[in-house]
């Protein structure tokens, strides 16, 4: 495969637009949920027409991933580079922790997106991001305890973050952010 010397590069008219389209969408999210993710008043709320949306993200759910897409690059950019605890600098079980609980905080800002993300089809869930956060968790694992098995730890401390299973929890069984947060801080198996 060839490396790319020269990537295109997004028009200053194109970038506005899309960020104008993003925080649209985002807005309609935030009031009406991901039902009320429409092309057409997406389009209208960013003054953009319902072409121009098209072309650029394909479809409703297209659009989706964009927004899902903008808040991962943000938390993905914390915890790889970003001030300790999340970045680096602490020490590896203080970290596993931080980026557990920022986590917690991430799904649930954008849970109703990331539920139709994640359940889109079988295993919608893994790959991209969740290919980042195991490697991630795997490496701090290692770093607290070499013996453990960082790798299948690394699952276990992401099961509960799941879409789906967050999702019910929260909404139908009465359990709090906080109480999520402190059950991971138990399955920490270092301490």
């Amino acid at each position: 495969m060839e490396a790319v010397t020269n990537p295109r590069r997004e028009r200053v008219d194109a970038a506005r637009n899309r960020a104008k389209i993003l925080a649209a969408a985002a807005e309609i999210v935030s009031v009406h949920g991901v039902e009320g993710l429409a092309m057409a008043e997406v389009a209208a709320a960013a003054g953009v027409g319902v072409g121009t949306l098209y072309r650029r993200f394909g479809d409703r759910s297209g659009l989706a991933y964009a927004l899902i897409d903008e808040r991962e690059r943000e938390f993905q950019s914390a915890f790889i580079e970003g001030p300790p605890p999340l970045g680096p600098g602490a020490d590896p079980v203080t970290r596993i922790r931080a980026f557990l609980h920022a986590l917690t905080d991430r799904t649930v800002e954008q849970l109703d997106l990331l539920l139709m993300a994640e359940t889109a089809s079988p295993f919608a869930r893994f790959g991209g991001a969740y290919d980042g956060y195991h490697a991630h968790l795997s490496m701090l694992i290692g770093q607290a305890d070499p013996t453990a098995d960082a790798y299948v730890l690394a699952d276990q401390l992401l099961a509960p973050l799941a879409a789906p299973l967050l999702a019910h929890r929260l909404r139908t069984c009465g359990v709090t952010v906080d109480r999520v947060k402190s059950a991971l801080d138990h399955l920490l198996p270092l301490r």
